[in-house]
């Protein structure tokens, strides 16, 4: 009997082995469901987060820009986040490369490009007013001075940044006052690494959407209601109103 129980608690290693694997298959099968069933969930929930609420965007009072720039009959706001959405619906392909004449093929761009394909809708040329104004105030762009680029200075966030904490009405960063977030603001992420356009669209607690391109799917989404997101630090709200004629340059359609 002695020999029959060492027997069936052997040790020889081919036994061990065998004994020793069932643990490893249970966990590499747990790891595959898991797997599986986040790329479930994200495949039905894309933006991760909140869904957009037609009936909460509606009871926020809606910022009317006093100025039509392009005098097309709606105000600069409203136009700037129609282009802005322009840019969302035509989904162009993530491409912040360098282009001689500064502008990339309209199938291609980055966040930045978001923000002067939208001013251009309102009749902006945001190219030449920050290429002028590099040239104007060196000082201001010390990122990009004593060398300035107009082929990129324009599609740099970090400049876009400078331009408007000059040029624009600087408002709270704080995401959680909903009210003071409106389609057209342009929002800044870190300084330097990325940028938007404010959505008039919002979730059930109020928070607007954002358009913006860093290559996801969905380029209207609710980045600011995601659990990480970079931190936000500039709002701006664009009141030509308020700026110096001198600075404003009109669209006309030609790129480079």
């Amino acid at each position: 009997m002695v020999q029959q129980h060492a027997a069936h608690h052997s040790t020889e290693p081919g036994v061990v082995r065998r004994r020793r694997r069932w643990p490893f298959a249970v966990t590499a099968a747990v790891v595959l469901v898991a797997a599986a069933l986040a790329v479930w969930f994200l495949a039905l929930h894309p933006q991760g987060r909140h869904s957009p609420d037609p009936d909460v965007s509606r009871r926020y009072p809606v910022a009317v820009s006093p100025v039509d720039f392009d005098g097309d009959g709606v105000d600069d706001y409203a136009d700037i986040l129609a282009g802005a959405r322009k840019d969302a619906e035509a989904a162009p392909a993530y491409d912040d490369g360098y282009y001689q004449g500064g502008y990339p093929p309209a199938d291609r761009g980055a966040c930045t490009d978001v923000v002067w394909r939208a001013f251009a809708e309102a009749g902006y040329d945001l190219k030449a007013m920050v290429d002028a104004d590099i040239a104007a105030d060196p000082a201001s762009y010390a990122a990009v001075a004593p060398s300035p680029d107009p082929n990129i200075d324009f599609r740099r966030t970090g400049v876009l940044d400078v331009f408007f904490s000059k040029y624009a009405l600087s408002l709270t960063t704080d995401i959680t006052d909903s009210g003071a977030w409106q389609g057209g603001d342009i929002v800044v992420f870190e300084h330097t690494r990325h940028i938007g356009v404010v959505s008039d669209t919002r979730d059930a607690d109020g928070t607007a959407f954002v358009i913006h391109n860093m290559g996801q799917k969905e380029r209207e989404n609710d980045y600011l209601a995601f659990r990480t997101h970079m931190e936000v630090t500039g709002h701006y709200r664009f009141d030509a109103s308020q700026v110096p004629a001198d600075v404003l340059v009109a669209w006309t359609g030609q790129q480079g």
